[in-house]
């Protein structure tokens, strides 16, 4: 969960030495275990040309390139195993660690450290062919014995919610140094879709003692420094099994605030913004002769979370009200200046099980009035708290607003993010109702977990979470449909809108992903050229 800069990803070229061959398994989306992620909208901007020519007396072995991202939201650490949030492996994963397999640009799954694998007729056993030749940053060689650590750690040393991805797998074994054995407990969609998510990282036997400061993987950069608070500085490996990067080094920069990331962009002090946080400041960079902009969509639904181990939204009527209170359009003007879509589910148009559950609750303040008064709620006051992040700020007032148009008062509480919103409200559920952006790819399965933050328990849900993932892929598209209604239906949270992926480059920055479909923002196939 957690927002940060939100991963979004790609474009990506198989950085392999060999053409990387499609699997032909029936096609596994998932339901993967959910963490929230606050989106951290970073905006940045940065005259043409300023920072992405040569650069021959850098440290890195790729094409004399090097190139700066703005961020808005810093990991905390960068041991994604024990810390929740999205900015830590949006900067590392894919591009420092990778797993057996990624998502391409279109969402599916390749190959990557497995060049191939298969499937037993039962769909509980998984044989993985592993590259050879492949070696960890620290000169290790990557074989299955690594793949069997890194799978069993999940289970038995990762802290994150997302580990639960792994519980499905009953026991993973090395038959040889490039064979791979992993068998389920029993069938699951959702399994190799997680293993494109964090859980799927390798990791070298050896490199697990320092995760927090010092990153072992396979990818084509390593870690070079990190300045908390100020940047972190990616360079291109040496040794690298795949092709080589384009780029020398990556620096991603941490602003504080949207201003002073457009003000970067402006003065050459960045050539990226990774994910633009006030739509309206577009307009500073529509000449195209200095700036491009990028937009597609994203899988970050902007979650307003009600508390449902808090009365009274306990009570499905003081939820549906709620829900009937708000206008979602004029939230999406004023956080995001109409860019963005209305979902009305936890399901983005890119899964296929998505349906436009958008109208489900039309703005209707007098029949939100009813519904209070049916149960009895008749001043209502409520904690609105929230991550300072810009779209979660500017969504917020406009909820506050329109709540007080039904007789909700809501006091917003703006919690610093990561640490305090990731404390207060994820792990200790101490609100009432809250707004950040679930960016994790395929998480709709966080509604069958009743511990989640949100707190909401429906067993009915939960089973069609299970059967969903254990059927046909015909059958968990129509059961992932039916619990999305349900969810909709009885107001477990008010889905405000689906964030778009906007981001501003210099015309020389080539390879940028223009949708975000995994947890990655991946840089093994962004390069600078002259326009």
């Amino acid at each position: 969960m957690g927002a940060s800069p939100f991963r979004n990803v790609d474009a990506r070229a198989a950085a392999t030495a060999e053409a990387p061959r499609r699997v032909a398994l029936p096609t596994l989306h998932t339901a993967a275990s959910a963490c929230v992620l606050a989106l951290v909208l970073a905006l940045t901007a940065c005259t043409a040309g300023s920072r992405t020519g040569s650069n021959t007396s850098g440290p890195g072995p790729g094409r004399g390139s090097a190139l700066d991202v703005g961020f808005i939201a810093e990991p905390a650490s960068l041991d994604f195993t024990k810390n929740d949030g999205a900015a830590i492996p949006q900067a590392l994963l894919v591009n420092v660690y990778e797993g057996l397999v990624k998502l391409d640009g279109d969402g599916e799954i390749v190959p990557l450290l497995a060049k191939a694998w298969e499937v037993s007729p039962d769909r509980r056993t998984y044989t993985f062919t592993l590259r050879e030749g492949v070696r960890f940053s620290n000169g290790d060689d990557f074989t299955a014995e690594d793949a069997v650590f890194s799978i069993n750690r999940v289970r038995t040393d990762w802290t994150v919610s997302l580990k639960s991805g792994m519980d499905v797998v009953e026991r993973a074994d090395a038959v040889s140094p490039t064979t791979l054995r992993v068998a389920l407990k029993r069938p699951s969609n959702s399994w190799l879709f997680a293993m494109t998510t964090r859980i799927g990282a390798m990791f070298s036997t050896d490199g697990v003692s320092d995760l927090a400061t010092i990153p072992v993987g396979t990818g084509p950069y390593v870690m070079s420094r990190w300045t908390r608070g100020d940047a972190l500085v990616l360079e291109a490996r040496k040794g690298y099994w795949g092709r080589q990067p384009d780029l020398d080094a990556v620096t991603l920069r941490y602003f504080k605030d949207p201003t002073a990331m457009n003000n970067a962009m402006r003065t050459g002090g960045i050539d990226v913004v990774s994910t633009v946080q006030t739509p309206e400041s577009l307009a500073e960079f529509a000449d195209t002769s200095k700036y491009r902009v990028i937009e597609g969509t994203s899988n970050g639904e902007v979650v307003l979370s009600f508390n449902h181990g808090k009365a009274p939204l306990t009570d499905r009527r003081v939820r549906r009200a709620l829900c009937l209170a708000i206008d979602r359009q004029a939230i999406l003007d004023t956080a995001w200046a109409g860019h963005g879509t209305l979902i009305g589910s936890m399901v983005p148009p890119t899964d296929p099980w998505y349906e436009d559950l958008s109208r489900t609750y039309p703005h209707d303040p007098a029949r939100a009035k009813r519904l209070l008064a049916d149960a009895g709620v008749g001043s209502l006051r409520l904690r609105l708290r929230i991550p300072n992040l810009p779209y979660a700020v500017a969504a917020a007032q406009v909820v506050k607003s329109q709540l007080a148009d039904v007789g909700v008062t809501a006091s917003i509480d703006v919690l610093e993010f990561p640490a305090r919103w990731l404390d207060d409200v994820f792990t200790k559920a101490d609100y009432d109702m809250s707004i950040i952006a679930h960016v994790e790819p395929r998480d709709l399965a966080s509604w069958g977990n009743p511990d989640y933050y949100w707190r909401y328990d429906n067993p009915r849900v939960r089973a069609l979470l299970a059967e969903a993932d254990a059927g046909t892929p015909a059958e968990q598209v129509a059961l992932l449909r039916r619990a999305a209604r349900i969810l909709a239906d009885d107001a477990a949270a008010d889905w405000l809108f689906l964030l778009p992926n906007l981001m501003v480059t210099t015309p020389e920055v080539k390879g940028l992903p223009t949708n975000v479909v995994s947890e990655s923002f991946d840089l093994t196939s962004v390069s600078v050229r002259p326009t």
